[in-house]
């Protein structure tokens, strides 16, 4: 029994082996998964990935040599990358994916000379704050801001309040100002004999 299974699965397999693609016919190709778009209109959802510190040059320019290390991860958070081998050399790198924003990476080194920070190593495109959170807002409003008041044109062609007749008389009758009138929250308590 275990022969003729065995048997039997060789030749299967062995005539899988000379089928070639060309013999096939020509199928259809679908569309793959390139750019943004899969099948042409469908967006897939991207994970958005932050890592590191983000560093500004207003942050940049608070740190000044001459601080200690504690200082300086205080300042500027614990460094993503420290090595065993370079001990006074932190590396705070930075990188951002976001759907509708571009990446962005930046490495800032701080250089230590024992505890006392030697120097900052940063890149000249170091983003401001304001720059930084534009940069990574995806967010656009529109260009044109949404009118909030009618013209005098508008305001003739709205329907004119009508006035309730029996309303306004009962109120001003009793003393109570117009609109709606509600009963006490509590009831008064009576005096005890």
């Amino acid at each position: 029994m275990r022969i003729a299974l065995l048997s039997s699965t060789l030749l299967l397999l062995g005539g899988c082996s000379s089928l070639s693609l060309d013999s096939l016919p020509s199928m259809p190709s679908l569309p793959s998964i390139t750019g943004d778009k899969v099948l042409g209109f469908i967006t897939p959802y991207r994970l958005e990935v932050v890592q590191g510190n983000v560093v500004t040059k207003e942050l940049a320019g608070r740190i000044k040599p001459g601080m200690p290390k504690g200082v300086v991860r205080d300042m500027l958070g614990t460094p993503l990358l420290t090595d065993a081998f370079h001990a006074d050399r932190w590396d705070y790198t930075f990188t951002i994916a976001r759907q509708g924003a571009a990446p962005q990476k930046r490495v800032v080194v701080a250089v230590f000379d024992g505890d006392k920070l030697k120097a900052l190593e940063a890149p000249d495109d170091l983003p401001t704050e304001r720059e930084f959170v534009a940069s990574i807002n995806t967010f656009k409003p529109s260009s044109k801001p949404p009118r909030l008041d009618l013209d005098e044109a508008e305001r003739s062609r709205l329907p004119k309040p009508t006035k309730s007749a029996e309303a306004a008389p009962t109120a001003a009758a009793e003393g109570v100002a117009p609109g709606r009138v509600y009963p006490p929250l509590e009831a008064k308590a009576e005096p005890r004999s």
